[in-house]
């Protein structure tokens, strides 16, 4: 019988930072923090200079699982553009979530206003690898521009997982004419 590990506190601050920024935001305070985690102010600076360096990790932490969650494994066997409406068919799936609080990464930068923040960089980081995705797949699709296409892709995604992330819109129904449209417009395949 194996035993689980138990997780270490920085663990519990990784997790604690990353579920109460994207259900309350990245204003949530040190105290608050550190009652989630279980772990003490003092353990945390021993662990983290800042809460802007534990938000950061914390987001660096998350963005291998984000990513998966979103984009389709390498060499599927997708053409291009399934692979492009994939994800936006793993968006509208997640959005159906009452937890659903729209792209973690895209929140932060909008609430962090200041792109030389740590937390924020780390979300530019991980915005522009999705971005960069879709212009790959999008070359790949013949697409007449594909760095237009990926940008166009990526305003798509932004919008649409923001107003599903605030309850202004259901994206069923909505999101793939939308990119299709745009595919379509784009010559890819």
């Amino acid at each position: 019988m194996t035993t689980q590990e138990k997780p270490t506190s920085r663990d519990r601050l990784l997790e604690a930072a990353a579920t109460l920024a994207y259900r309350e935001g990245v204003g949530i305070g040190v105290e608050a923090l550190c009652k989630a985690a279980g772990v003490s102010k003092r353990s945390m600076y021993q662990l983290f200079e800042s809460k802007d360096d534990l938000l950061a990790a914390s987001l660096e932490r998350q963005a291998e699982s984000y990513a998966a969650s979103l984009l389709p494994a390498t060499g599927d066997g997708r053409s291009p553009r399934e692979r492009i409406l994939y994800v936006f068919e793993q968006v509208e799936s997640q959005s159906g979530r009452p937890e659903f609080r729209g792209c973690p990464y895209l929140a932060v930068q909008i609430e962090l206003k200041d792109r030389d923040h740590p937390a924020s960089r780390v979300a530019h980081r991980i915005k522009s690898s999705l971005t960069a995705f879709f212009r790959t797949e999008a070359e790949q699709g013949g697409a007449s521009d594909p760095d237009l296409l990926a940008r166009q892709l990526s305003l798509v995604f932004d919008g649409a997982s923001a107003r599903a992330g605030i309850g202004a819109d259901r994206l069923t129904g909505l999101v793939e004419p939308t990119v299709g449209s745009l595919l379509d417009a784009a010559g890819v395949r």
